[in-house]
């Protein structure tokens, strides 16, 4: 009876380890179209394409570059 013990636990570990390898090896789904939006949204802020307002320095430091240029 003994050995039958020591004959189910390698069987039971093989079963466990097959099973996780095709938990694994899945395929899975890459839902990242909503934050690859996101990312573009906010690489256009930071390189300055939205339009709107002064840039980061402010108003009147803008204004004062552009009058003695």
């Amino acid at each position: 009876m003994g050995a039958l013990a020591w004959l189910i636990i390698p069987v039971l570990a093989a079963v466990v380890a097959a099973l996780w390898g095709r938990w694994a090896a899945r395929t899975r789904q890459t839902r990242d179209g909503a934050s690859l939006a996101g990312y573009e949204r906010f690489r256009q802020a930071m390189q300055g394409g939205h339009g709107g307002g002064p840039g980061p320095r402010g108003g009147a430091a803008e204004s004062a570059d552009t009058e003695a240029a």
